[in-house]
């Protein structure tokens, strides 16, 4: 098989055994095409979903999609998306069930420019801090509340600037600190020029507040139809066969995703730079999510005062190991 399949052959029904139909899943990445996805485009480059009889067409993510909406609206049978959006979506009324969790760690943190003078967190106070939004803000909203830290601006609390899903509120000074993930942005303040011992990072696994990332998600009514099941333990199972060569091949992945990327936004040097990156975070991840984990994440996300993320704790029917159970026995 060469590296390049069409994205005719991608997205087009294939047939498996010779007779039947392969069985049509749609996934919606939370973001664009890139490295933190390599799991699933190497299954689909490799053939793991053919393998499992799954016709399986990959929808890119952006700045302007939210998962949890396109879920919502039917435009996707399973998401990629953080713990802390989907359980909000979930308390909103959005019945979403994870059903596995390929990422062990968190790779989110708070970079900063070392000559501001900040140096721990008690620094905060009256300074900038750029923060994603769409979701993206819950784990900081989460973090600053146990701090004590007011999030509307003053001298003792800290002005949010709302970050585009850039770096440029720190290359321009707009921004004291700004929200990066170690396999992404970070490289992006670094390639634009500034060294590694300009900056100060803040790990949000080393504060304490990590919560859950890049998750699988489904609609709980979904989990009560065997033929879903039945799909979704022959995706995860090929999802994770698409990881676990990816980790062993993070050259070779980082080119497959490359070739997916129809945009030709991404570069070699970045891809194979994340690649190896969020190898780190997906490293001894079964894929069946960590319960403990699990009550990390709600736990940091209960913890926000009288703004808390979440308000009530949302259960073990926000998650499930029957998919796991089945796909990674």
């Amino acid at each position: 098989m060469t590296l390049k399949r069409t994205t005719a052959l991608a997205l087009a029904g294939t047939l498996v055994a010779g007779t039947a139909a392969a069985d049509d899943v749609t996934l919606q990445l939370k973001w664009v095409t890139q490295a933190q996805f390599a799991g699933y485009y190497v299954a689909l480059e490799n053939g793991y979903f053919d393998d499992e009889g799954l016709n399986v067409t990959i929808r890119p993510g952006g700045p302007d999609i939210a998962p949890p909406q396109v879920i919502a609206g039917g435009g996707a049978d399973v998401i990629v998306e953080w713990m802390p959006a989907a359980l909000a979506a979930r308390e909103a009324g959005l019945p979403l069930v994870n059903i596995a969790q390929p990422f062990a760690r968190s790779g989110m943190m708070l970079t900063c420019m070392a000559d501001t003078g900040i140096t721990s967190p008690e620094d905060f106070p009256g300074r900038t801090l750029g923060v994603w939004f769409f979701g993206n803000e819950f784990p900081f909203l989460s973090w600053m509340s146990q701090l004590g830290i007011p999030t509307d601006g003053g001298d003792d609390g800290v002005e949010v600037l709302r970050q585009g899903f850039n770096v440029d509120p720190l290359l321009q000074r707009q921004a004291d600190c700004i929200s990066t993930m170690t396999y992404n942005e970070y490289w992006q303040v670094i390639d634009a020029g500034i060294g590694e011992d300009e900056l100060i990072n803040f790990k949000y696994e080393d504060m304490g507040v990590a919560t859950l990332e890049d998750g699988l998600w489904v609609l709980e009514e979904n989990l009560e139809d065997p033929d879903f099941v039945d799909r979704m333990e022959r995706f995860v199972r090929a999802s994770m066969r698409g990881w676990e060569w990816a980790a062993a091949n993070p050259e070779e992945a980082a080119m497959i995703v490359l070739d997916f990327d129809e945009t030709g936004a991404q570069t070699e040097e970045h891809q194979m730079r994340m690649m190896g990156e969020v190898a780190l975070l997906t490293e001894g991840a079964s894929g069946a999510l960590d319960p403990e984990d699990f009550e990390r994440t709600v736990q940091t996300l209960l913890a926000g005062g009288s703004d808390p993320v979440i308000t009530d704790h949302p259960g073990d029917a926000a998650w499930t190991h029957v998919i796991t159970d089945a796909a990674l026995q």
